[in-house]
This record gives C-alpha cells, sequence and structure tokens, in this order.
C-alpha cells in the first residue's frame, strides 16, 4: 500500500515538475503561433497542478505549513467527521434493523449443527470436557455436604410412620406365613424337650409339688391323698409328659381346631400391637432417641470421598466420556435434528437472543469506532486516510496537471486564432 502510495505521489510530483519545466522552456520561444500555444498548455497544466496539490494538501495539513484559512480541514473538523462517521456507522451502514433483518434470514441452527457434531468427536473437545468434568468432581467439598446428608436423612427417618412401618411388616411376616413357621419352631422345641428322660421327672416332681400344696376339705382331701399314695412321681411324669406328647401331636396338624385357633390369636395380637398406645410410646422414643444419636455425618463423608475419587479416576480414564458423556451428546444432538420443532424453537430462542443482543450492544458498535479514533493523534489519523486514499488523491493532482495542459492547449489555440 505505501508502494502504491509512493509510486502515486512521485508520479504526481513528476507532472507537477514537468508542467513546471515546459514553462520555463517554452518562456523564450513564443515568437511562433505553436511555441505560443505549447507555452499556454504548459501554464495551464501548472496552474492546475498547483491549484489540485494545493487542494489535495489543504484537506490534511496546512500547505507548506502555512497557516492559511480552510486548510488543514480534517484536524480542524475531526470531531464532525468522527461523529459523521459513527452517526452513518450506526444509523445506514450497521443500523439495528439490518443487522437483525441480515441474522434473521441466517438459520443459525443449521450451520452450527454440523461444527458441533465435528467438534465433539474431535479428541480435544473430549480431553476438554474430561478435564472440565474431572474439575467439577474433585471441586466438590464433601464435609460440607455430609452434615446436610445426615440432616435430611434423619430428618426422612424421624418422620417415617412406625405404626405403619410395623403395619406392614406384620401383614408381611403373615402373609409368608411366619406366624405358622414361628409356632413349628416353637412346637418342634417344645417336642425335643419332652423327649428328654429327665424331663418326665421334672413334670412329675412338679405335679406332685402343686398337689402336696393344694388345701381341700373332707371328703376331697381324703380322696387327694388316696390319689396321690396311688401315683408315684415317675408315674406322673410319665403322664403329664404322654399328655402333653397327644396334645402337641394335634397342635402340629395343619386343620387342627386348637391350632388354628391358636394361630388366629396369635394374628390378633400381632396386628394390635400398634393398638397399645404404652407399646407405640415406647417404640418411637427408642427410634427417635436411636436415630438422634446415630452419628453418620463421618461415615457419609467417608462414602462420599471415595465416590469422589472413584468418579474421578473414571472419567480421567477416559471410559466415562467414551461410554456415556459422548453416546449421550450424540443421543441428544441427533434428537434434536430429527425434531422439527425443537429446531424451529431453537432457532427461534437464539434468534430473539441475538436481536436482544444487537438490541442492547447496538451502541456500543459506533462507541468503539469512536474510541479507536479518538486513540489516535492528529497525524497518525492523517496518515492513515493518506494511506489509504492516498493514491486517489494524487491522480487527482496528476489530472489536474494533464487536463490543465490539454485546455492551455486549447484556450492558447483559440487565442491564436483569434
Amino acid at each position: 500500500m505505501k508502494n502504491k502510495k509512493t509510486q502515486s505521489k512521485h508520479l504526481a510530483s513528476a507532472s507537477l515538475a514537468a508542467m513546471g519545466g515546459g514553462f520555463i522552456a517554452t518562456l523564450p520561444f513564443q515568437e511562433t503561433t505553436w511555441s505560443a500555444i505549447l507555452h499556454g498548455g504548459f501554464e495551464a497544466g501548472l496552474v492546475g497542478g498547483l491549484a489540485d496539490w494545493f487542494a489535495v494538501t489543504a484537506l490534511f495539513r496546512h500547505p507548506m505549513g502555512i497557516p492559511i484559512p480552510h486548510t488543514a480541514l480534517l484536524p480542524k473538523n475531526r470531531k464532525k467527521i468522527v461523529s459523521a462517521l459513527v452517526n452513518t456507522l450506526e444509523n445506514d451502514w450497521l443500523s439495528k434493523e439490518s443487522i437483525q433483518e441480515k441474522l434473521q434470514n441466517v438459520q443459525v441452527i443449521e450451520k452450527i449443527m454440523p461444527v458441533i457434531q465435528k467438534e465433539i468427536s474431535s479428541e480435544a473437545v473430549k480431553k476438554e470436557i474430561n478435564t472440565i468434568l474431572d474439575r467439577v468432581v474433585r471441586s466438590v467439598d464433601v464435609s460440607k455436604i455430609a452434615p446436610l446428608i445426615e440432616k435430611e436423612l434423619k430428618s426422612a427417618l424421624l418422620s417415617i410412620d412406625t405404626g405403619r412401618v410395623i403395619e406392614t411388616a406384620v401383614q408381611k411376616l403373615i402373609d409368608h406365613q411366619y406366624d405358622e413357621k414361628a409356632l413349628d419352631y416353637l412346637l418342634e422345641r417344645i417336642e425335643s424337650w419332652l423327649n428328654k428322660n429327665e424331663t418326665s421327672r421334672q413334670l412329675g416332681r412338679t405335679a406332685l409339688r402343686a398337689i402336696e400344696g393344694l388345701e381341700l376339705d373332707g371328703f376331697m382331701q381324703f380322696a387327694l391323698k388316696s390319689f396321690q399314695q396311688m401315683l408315684s412321681e415317675e408315674k406322673l411324669g410319665n403322664l403329664l409328659q404322654n399328655l402333653l406328647r397327644n396334645a402337641l401331636m394335634n397342635v402340629k396338624r395343619p386343620d387342627d381346631l386348637n391350632r388354628q385357633a391358636l394361630l388366629m390369636k396369635v394374628q390378633e395380637e400381632m396386628r394390635g400391637i400398634t393398638e397399645r398406645e404404652e407399646w407405640m410410646e415406647v417404640i418411637e422414643s427408642r427410634k427417635d432417641s436411636a436415630i438422634q444419636g446415630w452419628e453418620l455425618s463421618g461415615k457419609i463423608e467417608e462414602i462420599l470421598v471415595s465416590i469422589q475419587q472413584k468418579a474421578s479416576a473414571f472419567i480421567r480414564s477416559g471410559e466415562c466420556m467414551e461410554a456415556y458423556i459422548f453416546p449421550f451428546m450424540e443421543r441428544a444432538l441427533q434428537s434434536v435434528k430429527e425434531d422439527s420443532g425443537k429446531m424451529s424453537q431453537m432457532e427461534n430462542w437464539i434468534q430473539h437472543q441475538i436481536s436482544v443482543l444487537v438490541e442492547e450492544n447496538h451502541s456500543k458498535i459506533g462507541k468503539l469506532v469512536e474510541e479507536n479514533l479518538n486513540k489516535l493523534d492528529n497525524e497518525t489519523l492523517v496518515n492513515m486516510m493518506e494511506n489509504h486514499i492516498g493514491k486517489d488523491l494524487q491522480w487527482i493532482r496528476v489530472n489536474g496537471a494533464v487536463c490543465g495542459f490539454f485546455i492551455g492547449l486549447i484556450l492558447a489555440g483559440i487565442q491564436a486564432l483569434v
């Protein structure tokens, strides 16, 4: 750019020098008509070149450093020029309406979706996502989360309806016939006890002590004494043992009425636990006391630290990205692409956000241009403009000299004819 500007400037100076040289050279040779016409052409070319040089120079600075009025127009009218430029930029070239209208014709989603799909599969993006996820996981302060979890967990446990839990548990026990299994287990233990040899003696001894302790009057006392003399401890024990065995065998049969009545009573008692207020008060009190005194924070923090370490290691290994994150992102993008409704909604949302962004920040375009221009001093601004439009301005000087030369020839020729 500078070379072209320099060449143009040299050409303009050369044209002016040629006109001046021609004017001086033809001064002594004006006796003939042709020399007079040629002299007039050089004279007019010199005047035209000098006039255009003055005009072009006056735009940027004082010609020859002389503060001639109405020169150095650009430095003197800098604020007006900058203001006009900013105003034109904001209201004409880059107006809000023109920007918004242009952006509305651009299908943003259609253009960025292929880019997103391509970029998320790149190793650089995967690595960056892994790094971000790992930082997020490791930045979690589990020591602050553990007390919160403990508090919420205890609150949830305390809010549990104990009566409902007991009722549900009892019904489950009955549905799975655990009451019958418990009865059968108890009967088996009783039967095992009855089959022992010492059981007979224990029963006989206990029965005789009970009989001896009875106090009856008259004939009943005489009859009891007679009965006591007939039965020894061993006989009475065997008798009671056999009676209990028979009764036990009957109760073990599923169709036995006594068994069924016993199970019904057991089930009734089990279902009636929640109706006993004193029992429920004790259970509730024990439950609340146990939950409140349960120190969970340390254990929860230990578990969270372990989970955090495992999650971080899983993310850094890359398996998380390949197995979960990347497939999820691909499915999400594919779902959006296949759903025209979602695409339209996203496009409308993006266009709205762009419109809002343009609306809120449009004035910053002009301010930015104005700030950048104000950073430049007059000399730098002048040089910048000369670098960009200097070539055309120098051609004005060349054209002024050339056109003046030809116009001078014509006018001199007309003068010679007249």
